[in-house]
């Protein structure tokens, strides 16, 4: 993956498709937007403290760049649990999505562009291009301890008839160990995957350890069937990245939100 820019915006681009893309998708950074400090500047994530008017302004910026009307840009309410919105039928009304409690959207329809807004947690994009389905996954410690990014792989085959090996994933930016130390709380949460927990932690002290949750994620997608090398990650840690990438955890919550997204083009 590496940073690009399309008209204003600058986004970490992920590749599936080497040939004429059908997929439009990318990890957004905090540029170019219209946001003000702390918030500054490309901030798209509704649930903060920033002004509803340059969170839509920051959204519309996002869906014109790529040639789509805002009402286009599917989100969701996201509480860091494993529950799971499937569009696959055409909507005329895309809005009423907007208040769904959910951490994973997938769909088949063209030209719905789909999100999660994050400032730590991992944004996961997938695609599957024989049966030409995306999705999109939003996975905090919580939600990786209750296995999203596979039910997301779980939910693409049953729903849609696709094969676990045919999907493509790009792990995007996110808090990474260097910066992310946790509890023994968190290691309860992920009791029922106990296996790995040394796998993706380093201990830092009596009940404290250094979490990995973009192979933790890795893991989850390699173990519900997908191929090692169809799995990107991007390597990049945002909190260690002040001038890219929002932190939660590194600003004390006063901050903003980057957005992984994925677009089936229309035909």
């Amino acid at each position: 993956m590496e940073t690009t820019r399309t008209g204003r915006i600058h986004y970490i681009a992920p590749c599936f498709e080497s040939s004429t893309p059908s997929t439009i998708q990318g990890f957004t950074t905090r540029h170019e937007g219209i946001s003000r400090p702390p918030y500054n500047s490309l901030n798209l994530g509704a649930n903060t403290d920033d002004s509803p008017h340059n969170v839509e302004g920051n959204r519309s910026l996002l869906a014109r760049t790529f040639g789509i009307t805002q009402e286009q840009l599917v989100t969701v309410r996201q509480n860091h649990g494993s529950d799971i919105l499937a569009i696959n039928e055409p909507n005329d009304d895309l809005s009423h999505f907007q208040g769904i409690e959910a951490d994973a959207i997938m769909t088949n329809q063209p030209g719905v562009m789909i999100g999660v807004t994050v400032a730590d947690c991992v944004p996961i994009l997938l695609f599957d291009p024989v049966k030409k389905v995306i999705a999109v996954v939003h996975a905090g410690w919580q939600g990786t301890a209750a296995r999203i990014s596979a039910l997301a792989i779980q939910g693409m085959v049953k729903i849609f008839d696709c094969h676990a090996k045919n999907i493509k994933a790009a792990i995007g930016p996110c808090i990474n160990p260097c910066c992310y130390e946790v509890d023994q709380p968190v290691k309860d949460a992920f009791k029922s995957q106990s296996d790995i927990w040394n796998a993706i932690t380093v201990p830092v002290g009596t009940g404290k350890w250094r979490l990995d949750l973009a192979l933790a994620n890795r893991m989850q997608l390699e173990d519900a069937g997908l191929l090692t090398g169809s799995i990107q990650t991007s390597g990049n840690c945002v909190s260690c990245q002040k001038e890219l990438f929002f932190s939660h955890r590194r600003d004390a919550g006063e901050t903003g939100r980057q957005m992984g997204f994925i677009m089936l083009k229309a035909a």
